[in-house]
C-alpha cells in the first residue's frame, strides 16, 4: 500500500512554502496530474510551478473548474501552449489501463 500524504498550503501554489517538492523528490516521482478546484488559480499557479522545478506536468482539462468557462478556457490555452500536457480525464484512465 501506498503512503498517503496531506500537503497544507496557504497560497494558491502547493508548491510554495510546502515541503511537496522535496516529498515527490524522495518518492522519485517526475510526472504529475493536476486537477481539482480553480482552474485559473491554484490548479494553473501549481502547474506553472511544478513545470520550472522540471517535474512534467499533464493538467486535466476536465478534471478542473472554475467560475467562468473563459477563465478555464484561457487557463487551458495558456498551459498547453508551453506548461503542460492537457489530458481529459477519459484519456488519462484509459492510458493508465493500457499500461
Amino acid at each position: 500500500m501506498q503512503k498517503k500524504y496531506t500537503i497544507p498550503k496557504n497560497t494558491y501554489s502547493a508548491f510554495h512554502g510546502t515541503d511537496l517538492e522535496n516529498k515527490l523528490r524522495d518518492l522519485n516521482i517526475t510526472d504529475l496530474i493536476i486537477g481539482g478546484v480553480m482552474t485559473n488559480l491554484c490548479c494553473e499557479t501549481s502547474a506553472r510551478d511544478a513545470f520550472v522545478r522540471d517535474f512534467r506536468v499533464f493538467f486535466l482539462a476536465d478534471g478542473t473548474s472554475t467560475i467562468s468557462e473563459d477563465f478555464h478556457l484561457s487557463t487551458l490555452k495558456n498551459l498547453g501552449y508551453g506548461f503542460a500536457t492537457l489530458i481529459s480525464c477519459h484519456r488519462l484512465v484509459q492510458s493508465i489501463k493500457t499500461k
